[in-house]
């Protein structure tokens, strides 16, 4: 089931006004830089932290100051990941599991999950004899997926659970996290301030500023957008594009593409050819010439045209969005180089991509061997 939810009140300074809704399954981004109300919004709903004011979720009252209503955090039927795993340190890991097992949500709006595939899922088998203090970040992190899993919530609160973990850890954990949208059917609302992370892993996001949505749809049009780019932040800005893997060359250990009819080429040899991927291309890492160049060791060069330009102010920037064929691409390029080529809106260019993060586990990378 969806989760509509209405949040109005304060935490201090901070005012929030805002309703929101997600997909029955799948992954809500709730995006947003620092300061904008991520985790506050997140901790209200699990009812972790009080407003000053009320919030709704489902046609039903969790919290009310004007009636003196409040549903506290063990009644209400969410399923909450932290930063931190914070697994109970005295219990293993299958005493951690059991805990969410016996106190499980048994309302019509919990999902049945079932607790062997959530172990076999998160490859837990060979941890649940040990102790908390023994697991690695990423080890801990999957646990903790696990035992939210396992109170089978009505909808799956993420408050940033890679922000902790170093760079390893979070490429041993993202294709756990990809499968639990679907493997298990419960909402997922995934608070970040990463903008490769949400390009990865959700299907809609929600942009937020000053504890208010300003923003809200798929990945791709969301982040191809210019006018948020103070929301989205200019050094990472960028969009996500979907591809199709044609080929693999050994050789040079790289993998041809289809984007929109045009090809392009990716440093990674093991992608499977038929196969739906990810690419996310930052504004910064494309540039644009109005002749097809020679001589250059840029491999990736796209054909489009403009269809909007849109000047930083108070910066020697901009921003073009470029057609490509149905999906559109970003380049962030100097406002003397606009004026120095005469671009307009309407004009064919050659794009120039010189840096590219795919990813295949969009659409169901394999798990890694957690035993190496």
């Amino acid at each position: 089931m969806s989760i509509d939810a209405a949040l109005r009140g304060s935490v201090g300074a901070l005012k929030i006004d805002l309703a929101m809704s997600t997909a029955p399954s799948g992954v809500t981004a709730l995006f947003g830089a620092s300061g904008s109300g991520k985790t506050t919004v997140l901790r209200a709903l699990a009812g972790l932290r009080r407003l000053s004011g009320w919030v709704q979720v489902g046609g039903a009252t969790w919290q009310d100051d004007a009636k003196r209503r409040f549903r506290p955090a063990h009644k209400r039927p969410v399923g909450y990941v932290f930063q931190e795993a914070s697994l109970f340190p005295h219990l293993s890991v299958a005493g951690n599991l059991d805990y969410a097992w016996r106190r499980r949500n048994r309302t019509k709006g919990g999902h049945r999950i079932d607790r062997d595939q959530v172990i076999e899922t998160l490859a837990l088998p060979k941890l649940l004899d040990r102790s908390p203090a023994t697991l690695s970040g990423g080890e801990r992190q999957r646990v903790a997926l696990g035992r939210a899993l396992l109170s089978q919530p009505s909808v799956l609160l993420m408050d940033e659970p890679l922000a902790a973990l170093d760079r390893r850890a979070k490429e041993e954990i993202l294709p756990y996290l990809q499968e639990l949208a679907t493997s298990f059917r419960a909402p997922i609302i995934y608070v970040s301030h990463d903008i490769a992370e949400v390009s990865r892993l959700a299907d809609r996001v929600m942009v937020l500023s000053e504890g208010k949505i300003t923003a809200e749809g798929p990945v791709s049009e969301i982040f191809e957008r210019l006018d948020l780019g103070p929301e989205l932040g200019r050094f990472e800005a960028g969009v996500v594009l979907t591809a199709q893997v044609q080929s693999n060359n050994l050789t040079y250990l790289t993998s041809t593409l289809d984007v929109s009819g045009q090809q392009v080429v990716a440093p990674a040899a093991h992608l499977i050819p038929g196969e739906t991927v990810r690419l996310r291309i930052r504004a910064r890492d494309v540039s644009v010439a109005t002749e097809r160049p020679r001589g250059v060791s840029i491999r990736n060069i796209l054909t489009g045209v403009i269809t909007e330009i849109a000047a930083e102010p108070k910066t020697a920037f901009a921003e073009l969005k470029i057609d490509i064929g149905g999906q559109r691409l970003r380049a962030r390029i100097t406002r003397h180089a606009i004026a120095d080529l005469g671009l307009r809106t309407d004009q064919a260019v050659y794009c120039l991509i010189k840096s590219i993060a795919f990813d295949r586990g969009a659409v169901g990378k394999p798990r890694p061997n957690p035993d190496g």
